[in-house]
């Protein structure tokens, strides 16, 4: 089996949200590239996935603030400015500084010193998970040293980040990948040459959620004893709609029994309690904070209904396509979900699920009581979207796509499908 060396670039490793980054570096392992991870920050979670374990490949962590490692930075400075491609990295950040006056910048230009620097020997290609900040330091180091680069590209990265500034990276990289639809038609319109962006889909790694046993069609909110159990998985931020979800939850009948829990962490955490305790809701939800793969798990096969509000900030944050949505939908639990487009890809209104106006907390909760009323309508929906998500999204076919972009068989080993826990 091939043994090619390729440097993995990542806004911050391990992280509880990104399940299907962590995945997916397991499948390249598992097909044969050794991997070598260069992170930009440091972890915060508390937990780790356990398929952050079976990865085999060494992190090194660059400098997350510069001032904290002058040496290292300078160091690594003064042995890559002899390089040939180092005066065409330094004129590439310098216009991009121009436009762009941030020490986000500096900082990223910093950290493409240091890959370079400490590039493990023989590597092949930097590719970038993220096409912000992760594809900047790849970009950078990749002209310093002379080396193919690539990118994964999601969510945020690819509605936040300036059209100029993907114009110029979509040239200078070999190929791109992304998960949705939108964003694979949207980025193909800023290539100079549309064939290298590719859709790449994440799947769910059905191994790791296995068929739940008979589902129970729960309660429709009547008996207080049997209140219906909601949940929803997802960081505390903007784009989530956390705060139109605890304004749909306020508007319902107030003889409906339910209650939430809530899976994730997030910088919003306590702005929304707080939201959630001025209209009476406190006693009603779960704060769990971030979980473990193994938790998401059971509080899926343990819930009546899935909800997930997200929405478009201000910003032009976004979701894509939320693994959530996916992992939920593999254990049978119906999903209500709003508009967006990387959604509406997985989920069919009226079919597999139910769809809602983003930023709407009266259709949302409109949507809500009727789910919570409607035990065997869930039943029927949840059913059609875990048929769906086990012929449509499966991780295993997803990866092919991405294998093909390494110079892989598309068809992976035996191995990649044995992770199971």
């Amino acid at each position: 089996m091939s043994q090619r060396r390729i440097a993995v670039v990542l806004k911050g490793y391990p992280r509880l949200s990104e399940t299907f980054i962590a995945q997916e570096l397991l499948a390249l392992e598992r097909a044969g590239l050794s991997l070598f991870l260069y992170s930009l920050r440091a972890p915060t979670d508390r937990f780790r996935h356990p398929v952050h374990d079976e990865i085999k490949a060494p992190v090194t962590y660059l400098p997350e603030y510069l001032h904290r490692e002058p040496r290292r930075v300078l160091a690594a400075w003064w042995r890559q400015r002899r390089r040939p491609g180092y005066a065409r990295a330094k004129a590439a950040f310098l216009r991009d500084l121009r436009r762009d006056r941030t020490r986000n910048r500096v900082r990223r230009f910093g950290q493409a010193l240091v890959l370079a620097d400490e590039l493990v020997e023989g590597a092949e290609r930097i590719y970038a998970h993220f096409l912000h900040t992760p594809a900047s330091a790849s970009r950078y180091a990749a002209t310093i040293i002379g080396l193919p680069w690539s990118c994964s590209s999601h969510a945020k990265d690819i509605w936040t980040t300036p059209d100029w500034e993907k114009r110029e990276k979509l040239a200078e990289m070999d190929w791109l990948v992304t998960c949705t639809e939108a964003g694979a038609a949207h980025l193909s319109t800023l290539a100079e040459d549309p064939g290298r962006v590719h859709l790449v889909r994440h799947g769910v790694d059905l191994e790791r959620f296995p068929p739940p046993g008979a589902p129970s069609p729960g309660g429709d909110g009547r008996d207080p004893a049997r209140p219906v159990r909601l949940l929803s998985v997802g960081r505390a931020v903007a784009k989530k709609g956390y705060d139109d979800l605890l304004a749909a939850l306020a508007s319902l009948p107030k003889d409906l029994h339910w209650r939430l829990t809530h899976i994730g962490g997030g910088k919003d955490h306590e702005d929304l309690q707080a939201l959630a305790a001025g209209l009476g809701l406190a006693e009603r939800i779960d704060w769990r904070g971030s979980q473990p793969q193994s938790e998401v798990l059971q509080a899926c096969r343990d819930a009546d209904l899935f909800v997930l509000a997200s929405k478009v900030t201000a910003d032009g944050d976004r979701d894509g396509l939320p693994n959530v949505l996916m992992e939920a939908q593999s254990q049978g639990l119906a999903c209500l979900a709003t508009r967006q487009p990387g959604i509406e890809e997985l989920i069919l209104d009226g079919e597999t699920g139910c769809l809602v106006p983003s930023g709407d907390p009266a259709a949302l909760g409109e949507a809500l009581a009727g789910l919570i009323g409607a035990p065997a309508r869930r039943q029927s929906l949840g059913a059609a979207g875990q048929l769906r998500v086990r012929a449509h999204f499966d991780a295993r076919d997803c990866i092919r796509g991405l294998l093909t972009r390494f110079g892989l068989p598309e068809e992976a080993p035996a191995e990649l499908n044995s992770a199971a826990e």
